[in-house]
């Protein structure tokens, strides 16, 4: 039978003779926590700061407490942003506020060509990427990327401070914008008008 994390800490605090509830108070957490982990699944994973205690104090690896195997790559988090680009006429640009944090496998990132401090994630909203792109779906974006190569790419594009998700390319001065949808039309702007935030590197949608 395989031993879960909750097995193998129930077996290590009475292999140490210690309580749960002395361990949780060790945590900072009331008396039940632990007590409620083991025995009802509340929480279903302990977070990794209590992980890495516990697994300290019975001198264990982290994996037995459900941490990810010693030969595993760390993961990289990165910021999942309270913004929606707007696949569509524009959406008013909010403080880039973050929401969560979503981990990813290294390589990854490396395969996207996005470095882990310069990616986020922003929400899309509406039809003008559509059928590629739909409302709903999700944007990796680098920050990094903001010089629009001649030969264009997607990009999140601050304009009149709306925010929109588009094909852009240059020519010369100018930045013509365009969607996926044909039933928007194409606009043009001068460079100079336009923040780029970010070219999309990645789709990412859930099923």
């Amino acid at each position: 039978m395989i031993e879960t994390p909750r097995d193998a800490l129930a077996r290590l605090a009475q292999a140490r003779g210690t309580s749960l509830s002395a361990l949780s108070r060790m945590l900072g957490r009331n008396v039940a926590y632990l007590h409620q982990y083991v025995r009802r699944g509340t929480p279903r994973d302990l977070p990794e700061r209590e992980r890495r205690v516990l697994a300290a104090f019975f001198d264990v690896a982290e994996y037995v407490l459900g941490g990810p195997p010693a030969d595993a790559p760390a993961l990289l988090r990165v910021p999942y942003l309270a913004l929606a680009a707007s696949a569509g006429p524009g959406a008013e640009a909010a403080g880039e506020r973050v929401l969560r944090f979503e981990a990813f496998a290294p390589e990854m990132l490396r395969a996207a060509g996005i470095a882990a401090a310069q990616a986020s994630i922003i929400d899309v909203r509406g039809d003008s990427m559509a059928p590629g792109i739909r409302d709903g779906d999700r944007v990796l974006v680098d920050g990094s990327a903001r010089v629009v190569p001649p030969g264009g790419d997607l990009f999140v594009l601050r304009v009149d401070d709306l925010l929109s998700l588009k094909r852009v390319h240059r020519r010369g001065t100018t930045l013509v914008i365009e969607s996926d949808n044909p039933a928007y039309p194409i606009a043009e702007r001068p460079a100079r008008d336009v923040a780029v935030i970010g070219r999309a590197r990645l789709l990412l949608r859930d099923l």
